[in-house]
């Protein structure tokens, strides 16, 4: 594949799913990163150690910087949010955006990309989503595209997310733009991607296994509290629990069938899985040692197969995902925020900011199908 080398201005910046979109879609990324989080800034600068720290979105300024083709910004989403207070433009997070705007007037980029939540289409009803197309149309010299993509056509988290990319417009050709994406775009490039669809029972909680189970066994379901007129959703092994807000009386939608609820900050996820049971057993069959298991390699339903060690499905637990499953999640590799650079020296980060980062990403799998589409323009 040919290497294209690019100059991004990465803004909002967290922990640099844009910035690896692009790299696993064939480019050379030379950043200049934004971002206020102190913990988010030392992953990036541990995990891209060429990259340029340029501060806050307000300190920043075109004529500082040099010739930048690429500006990407997942800017503050809380007051567009359905689960929040819907302030819409009108909240002091949200109106960060204009910063990138101004950027992009001063910068005149080959594409920016912008990425926000779904309930940006219905804040202030549809008038904020509009408001911001016309601040981008009036920059002038830019065609527009954007579309609701799903997460859970290429990972197993449902997350969807506002994608919108404006680029220069010049003749192209016959060349088709960048939208729609489907799950037909899902990245085809040869990484080794940790996460799939299984977690298989091989791995312990605190492992490096994926996310869901496959040999799933018959069992009584599990009764997950909602709001239905039913009263509850059930979930098995292999389905995911989301517990925030436990005491809610409209929450709805709290198991994902085979795969994650959307990741938040604080990863109110959880996972369902088997307990395991082993007996190791002498040659004639006799049990010498009944013990629980935290991992096994083939799940049988009943025992008395002789032998060794035989094992079987006990019963459920319920546990958090943990931060690989949640980097997995978001196309992430393992223990991309395990460190960061903090006044040069690399430490260790806390799992609480871990789940914050990856709840605050953007999904790297999906960059790197819109970035594979941008390559006639970039």
């Amino acid at each position: 594949m040919l290497v294209k080398e690019i100059n991004q201005l990465d803004l909002f910046s967290g922990i640099g799913g844009f910035h690896l979109g692009f790299e696993r879609a064939g480019y050379k990324v030379n950043s200049y990163f934004s971002e206020v989080d102190k913990h988010a800034v030392a992953v990036y600068k541990h995990q891209f150690k060429d990259s340029t720290y340029v501060g806050s979105v307000t300190d920043v300024r075109g004529a500082d910087l040099p010739r930048i083709d690429l500006i990407t910004f997942g800017s503050p989403c809380q007051d567009f949010s359905l689960a929040g207070k819907r302030a819409g433009m009108g909240g002091e997070r949200s109106s960060l955006i204009t910063e990138a705007i101004r950027l992009v007037h001063e910068c005149r980029p080959r594409v920016f990309i912008w990425e926000n939540v779904k309930g940006t289409f219905s804040s202030n009803d549809g008038a904020d989503f509009w408001a911001i197309i016309q601040a981008f149309a009036n920059i002038g010299g830019y065609r527009l595209e954007w579309q609701l993509l799903n997460t859970s056509w290429f990972l197993p988290q449902n997350r969807e997310r506002i994608y919108l990319v404006g680029y220069l417009a010049e003749s192209r050709g016959d060349w088709g733009g960048v939208f729609p994406l489907t799950e037909n775009h899902k990245p085809n490039d040869g990484v080794q991607r940790q996460v799939s669809k299984t977690l298989t029972c091989r791995y312990t909680a605190n492992s490096n296994g994926s996310f869901l189970v496959t040999n799933q066994q018959s069992a009584e379901r599990l009764k997950i509290k909602n709001a239905t007129q039913q009263g509850y959703e059930e979930a098995t092994i292999g389905d995911s629990i989301n517990y925030s807000n436990p005491n809610s009386k409209t929450r709805n939608g709290r198991v994902g069938k085979s795969k994650a609820n959307t990741l938040d900050t604080a990863c109110n996820q959880a996972v369902v899985e088997p307990k395991i049971i082993g007996y190791t057993r002498d040659a004639k069959g006799k049990v010498t040692d009944r013990h629980l298991k935290d991992t096994t390699g083939t799940i049988h339903t009943a025992s008395g197969q002789g032998g060794n060690t035989d094992q079987f499905v006990q019963d459920y637990r319920i546990r958090r995902l943990t931060p690989i499953e949640c980097e997995r999640l978001q196309g992430f590799p393992d223990n991309h925020t395990e460190y960061g650079i903090y006044d040069g020296e690399a430490k260790k980060m806390s799992n609480t900011q871990r789940y914050k980062q990856c709840g605050n990403a953007v999904t790297v799998d999906v960059v790197q199908a819109i970035a594979n589409k941008l390559r006639p323009i970039l």
